[in-house]
């Protein structure tokens, strides 16, 4: 499959849909023995099956731009944990993974930083009083000044964002989150400013937020300057299975 240098293609796929036994074992093999052996510790079955489906949907999806069989790709990690394509294959080739329960997101690009995000935006937990202790002041302001009805919603938005730049930047939270913030306005992409102690350029990046489900929030940092187009292609699959037509989901300048 051919990916254009100004395009980011993001594989999605719901690990639930897979039931078939012969399905699942194809896919732990396709899996190293240390992703097979990590797998295996997990405690919850969903918890086992998000890290399978995940990690071969990895494998399948990089095995469809360059010739090398699912297995047979090896990764390394920088000091920080971020994995990145080690060894055959097309160098330029760059990923990112994300799940959560009930969704798993791959996206990929040629030469350029990337971060995916995808969150549960149904699960439990605080989301305003997070804001408060972990967001940039101009975040809590605007989160804070919605009515409350809107604020859990527009936290997702914030915290999906944030997310996929540290992952883009692949130094995870090491990455104070409060110094750095989005600002969101209907029918613009959404723009990040930052502290100067992060050196960081904003017209560097291009984000896109996405909305896979009616259950799920998730967002796509790409480092690529502002002025230069961009193409977000978004298509479901199921490993190992079936795909469903492609969506552009956005295209910026």
């Amino acid at each position: 499959m051919a990916l254009p240098p100004d395009e980011v293609h993001v594989w999605i796929a719901e690990p639930e849909q897979l039931t078939e036994p012969r399905v699942l074992e194809a896919c732990r093999g396709i899996l190293s023995a240390q992703e097979r052996e990590k797998q295996q510790r997990f405690h919850f079955e969903r918890h086992r099956l998000q890290y399978l489906v995940s990690h071969a949907l990895v494998r399948l999806t990089l095995s469809r731009y360059a010739p090398v069989a699912p297995e047979a790709w090896s990764f390394t990690s920088n000091a920080y944990g971020r994995p990145e394509v080690q060894g055959e294959g097309s160098p330029r080739l760059r990923f990112n993974l994300s799940h959560t329960d009930g969704m798993v997101a791959v996206a990929v690009v040629l030469g350029a930083d990337v971060g995916v995000d995808v969150e549960d935006a149904q699960r439990a937990g605080e989301t305003v009083m997070v804001a408060d202790r972990f967001f940039a002041p101009s975040e809590v302001a605007a989160l804070r000044a919605l009515e409350v009805a809107r604020q859990r919603e527009r936290f997702f938005e914030y915290w999906t964002l944030k997310e996929a730049y540290i992952k883009a930047r692949g130094m995870g939270l090491s990455l104070p989150l409060e110094q750095f913030g989005f600002e969101l306005h209907p029918g613009q992409p959404p723009r990040i400013s930052f502290d100067p102690r992060l050196g960081d350029e904003p017209e560097a990046w291009q984000f896109v937020q996405l909305r896979p489900s009616a259950r799920h929030m998730a967002a796509l940092a790409v480092r690529r300057p502002r002025s230069l187009s961009l193409k977000v292609r978004c298509q479901r699959t199921v490993p190992l299975g079936r795909d469903e037509p492609p969506e552009f989901l956005a295209a910026q300048g």
